[in-house]
């Protein structure tokens, strides 16, 4: 059985010049949420790959996918100038840990994300899981500009339907917002601002922490949790800390 299937793009979303969603029609096998699929081009000869999460939950289709376009990437840029009815590659099964499954028992649920890395969350808080398990949900997303801010709608719908349960926070960087908190989201938690505007505490006591996006906010986000006192998760020694990079060109 081959490794690629052949895919086909029913939608895209292009939320910026550099920000691209692509929906896409393949039967690739089950996936949990939180896992990620791969997409490949055939450029030059060669089958170019690279890992992206699903954002649809595992019982949704057509199969949906966030990403940057790296200007000098070999990847993103062809992918970005796909649109409906272009092939596109798609590894047959999916793969990655950065699931509930690999989450100890909490009360709070912290899902920290810097750009992209958003997508993975919201498969994962598509699914029942996260509410029937956390207390509190509390999605953040860090971003340079306002219009990166993707996904209300989404957002929206969940907070529509868990009212008492989630919180979405998100963070500017670049530029003054009214409603967004200024800055990145170690500082935020560094400052407190971020647990004050959640109105929920960090502590290795009930939260569980789970992170996806730019590797230096990754571990400058780690860095400072430690400080708290919390642990990196692991399997043989479990903790509050759920880290995955997303980078990707």
């Amino acid at each position: 059985m081959s490794e690629w299937i052949a895919g086909r793009v029913c939608g895209k979303r292009q939320w910026t010049e550099k920000l691209v969603s692509l929906q896409i029609e393949a039967e690739v096998a089950p996936f949990v949420a939180g896992q990620f699929g791969r997409l490949a081009l055939d450029i030059d000869g060669e089958r170019v790959a690279r890992p992206y999460s699903f954002v649809n939950a595992p019982d949704e289709r057509p199969l949906e996918f966030y990403f940057v376009v790296v200007p000098d990437g070999l990847l993103s840029p062809r992918l970005g100038h796909l649109e409906a009815g272009d092939e596109v590659w798609v590894a047959r099964r999916p793969g990655g840990f950065f699931i509930l499954d690999e989450v100890p028992p909490g009360r709070d649920l912290w899902c920290l994300a810097t750009g992209t890395g958003l997508g993975v969350f919201l498969s994962i808080l598509k699914t029942p899981e996260p509410w029937q398990r956390f207390e509190n949900i509390i999605l953040v997303h860090g971003v340079r500009h306002a219009r990166e801010l993707t996904y209300g709608d989404t957002i929206e719908d969940f907070a529509r339907r868990h009212p008492e349960q989630f919180r979405t926070i998100s963070l500017i960087s670049r530029e003054a917002s009214e409603t967004a908190l200024p800055g990145r989201i170690p500082a935020a938690i560094e400052n407190g601002t971020l647990e004050a505007r959640a109105g929920v505490t960090i502590s290795p006591a009930h939260s569980q922490v789970m992170i996806c996006g730019n590797p230096n906010m990754v571990n400058d986000t780690r860095t400072v949790l430690e400080q708290r006192g919390l642990r990196r998760n692991r399997r043989q020694q479990p903790g509050h800390i759920t880290t995955e990079n997303y980078w990707r060109s």
